[in-house]
């Protein structure tokens, strides 16, 4: 009888494998992580085969519960992983064979480590997709909350990091939904191509047993199946779109991370953050660093560079698996606990961090913002955009050269740029009629921010990704 802690493919060798090659080749230390989900689906493909009559009722039942069995030690830390052995998946199988005797060798039957891995994965990435959802629609949570209680919130809104208009914080902060709300969408549709199931694929041609594919998909609450055996084992476009939502998901974090960063400096004083989320100096005693936003800024590169490493690992491979594609899980692992995280952190700063709504009124007054309502104005009093654009510049060059706001300016001086201006108007340029006047659907109007804080909150509603029923 061979050895059952031998390497699977040992009869065909007759020397043992370099000890170098064998640290180079293992997996073990990082793809562990996958125990649950490999024992769940070798659970169901036990089932499939008790199914097809390949193994007896009680043969099935012995190896279900034996890696029941198995996880239990492992979740206790009781299990050792055996780096001879290479990877998550022989460890398991050793230690079923040790747990219930030579039955467990019969689980491997109709099944390779190709068909094998790619489930363990898919269930992996479907998992990391939900709760990835779930912390994006918490964070999404707080942000609809603080916006709500901030329609009416007055500050600067920028183009080119230039005073540009006013707007409101609440608008603002509905901003950083919108975004979190595409990677959700983005984070669905990966879901749904990644929950098709590949097992059955055997090593490429497919298992030579008849087992239902259908049934061990139902099992494992797959929607559908790999519908060709050579692409199942070896695609990982689901890994990849995975570190193509999230990369996209942390450039988001990270622009939110950089406006607080901004917004908290002495320069700006518009935000004061938690104590608990920041650092100090080892030599300045008076800094109050917002060290964790700029990790979250500087992670999105960490992230990014994984879809990078992906996208070169799987550009030149040809059918069918290749040892590449062992390759492809400390990317995607590293992709999505950063990811968590970061969302987990953004949340707790946003929910925590205090506006000082003053400096926010003051800001949103300077700089000219209000420059685009004179020409609307203007052009509401039948002068052409054009001729109301370079006569509002003419204003502001004025009103920037006496030093007043155009609010305060001299109405005779005013009107040598165009008799249409009047006193009304002159006194309507605020902030508050600023953003009172964009109640468009989408606009910084406070009503216009609480009709969509109302939508928001109905979008939420729905609740995350929810993970499949399983039998």
């Amino acid at each position: 009888m061979p050895d059952s802690t031998a390497k699977p493919w040992a009869g065909r060798f007759a020397r043992a494998t370099d000890s170098e090659v064998e640290a180079f080749t293992a997996s073990v230390h990082f793809d562990g992580c996958l125990y649950p989900y490999d024992i769940q689906g070798s659970q169901a493909h036990a089932r499939g085969l008790q199914r097809a009559g390949v193994l007896t009722e009680e043969e099935c039942k012995t190896l279900v519960e034996g890696l029941a069995q198995v996880r239990a030690r492992i979740d206790a830390g009781e299990a050792e992983w055996d780096p001879a052995l290479e990877d998550v998946h022989m460890n398991i199988e050793a230690m079923l064979v040790a747990e219930v005797g030579e039955v467990g060798k019969k689980l491997h039957t109709g099944r390779s480590r190709n068909d094998q891995v790619a489930t363990d994965l898919r269930l992996y990435a479907r998992a990391a997709q939900a709760q990835l959802d779930a912390e994006a629609h918490a964070l999404q949570s707080v942000l609809v909350e603080r916006a709500k209680a901030e329609t009416e919130t007055l500050m600067a809104g920028f183009t080119h990091l230039q005073t540009a208009q006013p707007v409101t914080l609440g608008h603002h902060l509905l901003a950083w939904y919108e975004m979190l709300k595409r990677d959700r969408q983005r984070l669905a549709e990966a879901f749904r191509r990644t929950n098709t199931l590949p097992l059955g694929a055997a090593a490429l041609a497919g298992s030579g047993y008849p087992v239902d594919r259908q049934y061990v998909a139902e099992l494992l609450g797959f929607d559908s199946l790999c519908d060709n055996s050579l692409d199942a084992v070896s695609d990982r476009d689901f890994a990849v779109e995975t570190c193509a939502v999230l990369s996209l998901l942390m450039v988001h974090l990270s622009r939110m991370a950089e406006e607080i960063v901004l917004w908290a400096s002495p320069a700006f004083g518009w935000v004061d953050l938690p104590d608990e989320y920041c650092t100090g100096s080892s030599l300045m005693p008076q800094k109050k660093n917002p060290d964790a936003l700029e990790l979250i800024r500087g992670k999105s590169a960490r992230v990014c560079g994984h879809l990078q490493a992906l996208l070169m690992l799987m550009k030149a491979q040809p059918m069918a698996y290749n040892r590449d594609n062992q390759e492809d899980k400390e990317p995607l692992f590293d992709s999505v606990d950063t990811a968590l995280a970061c969302l987990s952190i953004m949340r707790a700063v946003v929910q925590a961090m205090e506006f000082d709504r003053e400096r926010l009124k003051v800001a949103a007054a300077e700089g000219y913002s209000t420059a685009t309502d004179l020409a609307d104005a203007l052009v509401a009093r039948g002068v052409a955009f054009r001729d109301a654009h370079h006569i509002t510049g003419q204003v502001v060059a004025h009103a920037v050269e006496c030093g007043l706001t155009l609010d305060a300016l001299n109405l005779e001086e005013v009107q040598q740029f165009s008799p249409a201006i009047d006193a009304e108007l002159l006194s309507s340029l605020t902030p508050e009629r600023s953003v009172a006047a964009r109640g468009l659907h989408g606009g910084t109007a406070p009503d216009a921010v609480r009709a969509r804080v109302t939508q928001a909150q109905e979008e939420l509603s729905v609740g995350p990704l929810a993970m499949p029923e399983q039998p």
